[in-house]
């Protein structure tokens, strides 16, 4: 599995000046590959390597090494969409790869390629960052923001085999509580919440001043309600798998894609909803047990908070309110997303049969299929 470990260089005054030159050089040079190939729809990076390379190395002055991987960040931009002609900022992240620069983890220096040659740069990172960098493989990408350089390393891990689980700990998400799992644990958005509202609300009163003082300190809040958040997940997911780990069980998690696509709510509740970082927290909890060995699955969310576990009914009022449960048929009550987190967990653990895609027709059409 590929994990990025992320590393903070330490450049003096002149590698500091080198490193944004080399930035903005090779930042043009993708720009001018850009109108290239939008102006010939020539988006293939064998193509435009064959048409552009020589004459990129003279004009800008690259080393062979990066004006092809700026070739490739530019034909990578475009396989997502060739209906729009990509242009790059002048300090934008540039990838490089093992010709260009080399990790050095014993004195803890990169040999780096600038506009004025190698350049040996200190960098400095955590104890998990450099167990990663152990196993650094392709490409990293050089960083500028803040008024600082970073590399994102990538890292190739051996992925152990998943264990066999016969139970799984089901997980349900939501915007007052960020995680309830079966076992009734509830992690509460509160805290989140009102970080959020506190951020949202000093937006809004320094947006209005509009003063030279109000601008910096929105610069300087600039990203910490989105790394508080952050933060907040890798917790919650730790502890989740954990949980998994130390019970033998596996993660069954909600399949929430396209969820913001199909809700509607209210216009006072739209900046709730898409702050919710919901898919930011699946993704720590997957790669979290991947590394773990501990399988996970993904089911239908569909009435998962208005089964009831007891007897199986499903009916809209078995939910009165936000918080709670009580089924409308036998009367049991409980908190709903723990009743949520229950019926992910048993869909999980239930082995469906196979059916053909004869059978699958069938079923489609309102049938009963033959078995």
């Amino acid at each position: 599995m590929k994990l990025t470990a992320q590393v903070k260089l330490l450049p003096s005054d002149e590698q500091r000046e080198l490193l944004k030159r080399t930035l903005e050089r090779a930042n043009a040079a993708c720009n001018a590959i850009s109108d290239y190939a939008w102006e010939n729809k020539v988006f293939n990076q064998l193509a435009l390597h064959k048409a552009l390379y020589a004459g990129l190395r003279e004009q800008f002055g690259l080393a062979a090494q990066l004006v092809v991987r700026c070739l490739g960040k530019v034909a990578d931009s475009y396989k997502a969409d060739k209906k729009a002609r990509r242009t790059f900022k002048e300090h934008g992240a540039i990838p490089y790869d093992s010709r260009i620069l080399n990790y050095r983890q014993q004195t803890e220096t990169v040999s780096t390629w600038t506009v004025a040659g190698r350049q040996a740069i200190p960098y400095q990172c955590g104890e998990r960052q450099r167990e990663l960098l152990k196993h650094q493989q392709g490409e990293s990408d050089l960083w500028y923001t803040g008024g600082a350089f970073y590399l994102l390393a990538t890292c190739e891990l051996e992925e152990p085999t998943p264990a066999q689980v016969e139970q799984f700990l089901g997980v349900d998400g939501g915007i007052v509580n960020l995680a309830t799992d079966s076992d009734g644990e509830v992690h509460r958005a509160s805290h989140v919440n009102h970080v959020r509202y506190r951020h949202r609300r000093l937006r809004r009163k320094l947006q209005r001043k509009g003063t030279k003082s109000a601008r910096r300190l929105l610069r300087k809040l600039s990203g910490q309600e989105q790394r508080f958040a952050k933060d907040t997940n890798h917790c919650i997911s730790k502890r989740i798998v954990t949980k998994a780990q130390d019970t033998q069980r596996g993660i069954a998690l909600e399949n929430l894609g396209g969820l913001r696509d199909r809700v509607t709510v209210r216009r006072r509740q739209r900046v709730t909803l898409h702050s919710w970082s919901f898919d930011d927290l699946q993704q720590k909890i997957r790669y979290k047990a991947r590394r773990a060995g501990i399988p996970v699955v993904w089911v239908d969310p569909r009435h998962t908070s208005r089964t009831c576990p007891q007897c199986g009914c499903v009916d809209k009022h078995n939910r009165p309110s936000q918080s709670r449960f009580r089924c409308v048929a036998c009367g049991f009550a409980g908190l709903a997303d723990h009743i949520a987190a229950v019926n992910i967990s048993r869909r999980a653990s239930v082995n469906r049969p196979y059916a053909s895609d004869a059978q699958i027709t069938v079923q489609r059409q309102g049938q009963a299929p033959r078995l």
